[in-house]
């Protein structure tokens, strides 16, 4: 789809909605809609009655009517999980600005403090199967957001080593692309190594969302299996947030988050952050000495060319609050980051001289308003272009083993191949999210996402190379449409359509001639178009307890890195890729429930089954070092994720959290073969099949002097053993699996002048225990760390 057909469907679906009603001239009623407690209530319905000005509150609680006639009116106010709520108003001549407070349902926990749910949980409160993080509870923690999510149920990041290595998403068994990632709807499919999940800290979110299986239209692209919102403080404020961080192999991190807003409404923000480590832990490994040849099966070693450090800087200034723009903000992003390459896909392969490093340099653009022409109508428009570039160096031509011993070698070559390669992977984002509320039941939503990409590729050493100069360029656009029905407080249903399209522009090598050496180029363009659709829905069946199902048939369009490699990351090109295919089913049920006016219960249960087809996984070269991706002609998997949490009061929580998940080769019979396939109905290899988190904390409230406070936290992580190879090959004791694990993190956060000074300390695997990821890379082992945290919020003050 090209861009044309996106603003010619965006201009028809404008005008469709402005036939609905017409503008009124009068004042302005604007609101915020919150709990007894404080907290702000997102996405209340709010209508005058006997008219039809209706609309939904944004994440924020806030609401705005414009031009209202004068008159006397009654306002009504719904929420799910809260009573109704009715206010007469007489419009005059002057605007109305005021805030409603609802009665929670659920009487019985007015008096308990649910910690680690509160704001968040209105975003559980959807039909979608999503938890979400309240971030602010762990800023004070060294945590980076992708070691946050690791908490979660159904959630798995697979790390290849320690601070800034390559980490890979998983929700529910679906991992790498086939979950997306966004920063306030905002996609993160080229933001480059940079800036991505484990070199974020957390203090840059306010909450982060993740959602199961069927993802909601407003996050718009190819998600097969999932979603990862990251959603920033959008507030317009004037704050600061500095925080400095150092502890074992020589790691620091800081990071400073900062924003003025003035009356006019003038806006600035900046966010910048820091991350350096020597990564210089033990690990155990087969070793050799280059000398002698003697084998170590199982040496004790430490890392010894793993260095990592990235520096990057957000800054945005615009203006907020205005008639024509709720939000409209010019940004730029830059970055850069050098990470040393210790390993392959495997540690049998050992490098001490092989690095690469990255930068993004990148421009954006936000624009945000609301009751855009007429009232109900709200548009978000976001775009940025990432001109950033990747290099791997590989000029030494020597040899080393875990011991840090060498061999050097005469003449050109390199550790796994003598390259300078830089990539220029130019690309970009475009979105669009306009919705349209009819009434307080009915509201429409249109999304649509173009990306772009072109590769310029060189390698300085053999600047003439006809290789690299083919194209390499895909265009993809995900077009979506949703309706939300919501037929009272009680139910919700929402119903959607994507249309997805990828255009792909590349070429092939072939021998024109016959004759040894003689290579031409043969150029090519694809174009996949397919149409996906799903729907949501969420009944509460008491005041305390909410069942949830949702139902999905998606596709993901193979990514640019798939179809074209990734040099710099050990990865080989296919581009014979098929798009995959998932029916996605979800069945959740979330109860609360408080007993004794102090003592608060919540569980939540989610059941899900996919059944995939032309699944992607990555998979291994024979060297042990390089993987690519193929294509797995059906798959299914069926699982159970659930958490159970109980807290006292504001002085203890508790909660524990498993996975289970069944992912099943049902390829029967490969391609070009008549007999069964010797690994139908196996377990999918190197994907961990179950595991679980336990986590605890204790809260001395005003210790030593009021509105200082002490808590003490422990976090246990397990994982079950599973195979790195397909489970029917080879004998038992030939297979190579991945053991057990068992992680344990202690903290301790000492917070001063109501959360103004923070002080925290950590041991992360406190018992020095082996950990492992991808295929079988040990993570660090035994750590300490100390972080220093100064909060200002003038809205505070």
């Amino acid at each position: 789809m090209t861009t044309y057909k996106f603003l010619f469907s965006s201009i028809i679906f404008l005008f469709s909605l402005l036939s609905f009603s017409q503008q009124n001239q009068g004042v302005s009623i604007t609101g915020q809609v919150k709990e007894n407690s404080g907290q702000t209530i997102p996405y209340a319905t709010i209508f005058i009655e006997k008219t039809d000005l209706s609309m939904i509150s944004d994440e924020n609680g806030n609401f705005t009517f414009k031009n209202v006639k004068p008159g006397k009116y009654t306002l009504k106010i719904t929420a799910i999980g809260f009573s109704n709520y009715k206010k007469h108003i007489e419009v005059l001549n002057s605007d109305i600005n005021f805030q409603v407070q609802l009665e929670s349902e659920l009487q019985e926990l007015e008096s308990v403090t649910v910690l680690g749910r509160t704001a968040t949980d209105k975003v559980n409160k959807q039909a979608y199967s999503v938890t979400a993080i309240d971030a602010k509870k762990l800023h004070n923690t060294t945590l980076d957001l992708s070691h946050a999510l690791d908490r979660v149920s159904g959630v798995r990041v697979r790390e290849q080593g320690g601070v800034g290595s390559q980490s890979e998403l998983s929700i529910n068994g679906f991992s790498g692309n086939q979950i997306k990632v966004f920063i306030d709807g905002i996609p993160m499919d080229n933001f480059g190594s940079s800036f991505q999940l484990n070199n974020i800290p957390i203090n840059l979110a306010d909450r982060v969302e993740v959602y199961k299986g069927v993802v909601p239209i407003w996050l718009g692209g190819d998600a097969l299996g999932g979603a990862v919102n990251i959603v920033t403080n959008s507030k317009p404020r004037t704050y600061i947030d500095a925080s400095y961080s150092f502890g074992s192999f020589n790691t620091h991190k800081s990071a400073i988050n900062a924003g003025y807003t003035a009356k006019s409404g003038f806006t600035t923000e900046i966010n910048a952050f820091q991350n350096y480590s020597d990564n210089n832990y033990w690990v155990n490994v087969e070793a050799a000495d280059l000398n002698t040849g003697k084998y170590f099966p199982n040496a004790r070693v430490r890392r010894f060319h793993d260095t990592y450090h990235n520096e990057t800087v957000i800054v945005n200034i615009g203006v907020t609050g205005k008639k024509y723009a709720d939000k409209l903000l010019i940004g730029f992003t830059g970055g850069q980051n050098k990470a040393d390459i210790q390993t392959g896909a495997r540690m049998k392969a050992v490098f001490g001289s092989r690095y690469s490093q990255g930068n993004i340099l990148m421009p954006t653009i936000k624009y945000q308003v609301k009751d855009l022409f007429t009232k109900g109508l709200n548009l978000n428009v976001n775009g940025n272009y990432n001109f950033g570039e990747e290099q791997t160096v590989d000029t030494t031509f020597i040899k080393y083993n875990w011991f840090g011993e060498s061999i050097t070698y005469p003449g050109n070559g390199g550790e796994k191949s003598r390259t300078l390669m830089k990539l220029r992977d130019n690309n970009g984002i475009v979105t669009a999210n306009a919705t349209y509320t009819l009434s307080e039941r009915h509201s429409f939503m249109l999304n649509n996402t173009f990306t772009t990409f072109d590769r310029k590729q060189e390698d300085e050493l053999v600047p003439e190379s006809v290789a690299y100069q083919q194209p390499r360029k895909t265009q993809k656009n995900i077009l979506g449409a949703g309706y939300k029905f919501d037929y009272n407080e009680k139910w919700s249903t929402s119903l959607f359509l994507k249309d997805y399209n990828l255009h792909t522009n590349y070429s092939r090598s072939y021998n024109p001639s016959g004759n040894t050496g003689d290579i031409a180029y043969q150029r090519y363009e694809d174009h996949t178009s397919t149409l996906g659709y799903g729907l949501a829905s969420s009944y509460y069946l008491r005041q305390n307890l909410q069942i949830k199902g949702s139902f999905e048939k998606s596709y993901r369009l193979p990514s640019s890195r798939e179809l074209f490699g990734s040099p710099n990351d050990n990865v080989a090109s296919n581009i014979d890729l098929k798009p995959e295919a998932s029916y996605n089913y979800n069945l959740g049920l979330s109860y609360q429930a408080s007993f004794n006016k102090a003592n608060a219960l919540t569980f939540d249960v989610n059941f899900m089954y996919r059944n995939a087809k032309d699944f992607i996984r990555n998979t291994l070269f024979t060297n042990q070092v390089d993987s690519y991706s193929v294509n797995l002609g059906k798959m299914t998997n069926y699982g159970v994720d659930g958490e159970i949490r109980y807290s006292y009061r504001n002085k203890f929580t508790t909660g524990v959290n498993m996975t289970y998940q069944n992912l099943r080769n049902m390829t029967k019979y490969e391609p070009e073969q008549e007999y069964v396939s010797y690994f139908y109905k196996d377990r999918i290899p190197n994907i961990p099949y179950m595991f679980g988190n336990y986590d605890a904390t204790v809260f001395f409230n005003d210790l030593f002097k009021k509105g200082n406070n002490l808590s003490v936290g422990y976090n246990f992580l397990y994982v079950h053993t599973y195979y790195l190879s397909w489970p029917s090959m080879g004998t038992k004791e030939d297979k190579l699996d991945i053991p057990a694990q068992y992680n344990h993190d202690f903290n301790v956060v000492y917070t001063l002048a109501n959360g103004k000074y923070n002080i925290a300390l950590e041991c992360k695997n406190a018992f020095d225990n082996k950990l492992y990821d991808n295929f079988s890379l040990q993570k660090p082992s035994r750590a300490f760390y100390i972080k220093f945290r100064y909060f200002f919020n003038k809205s505070n003050k």
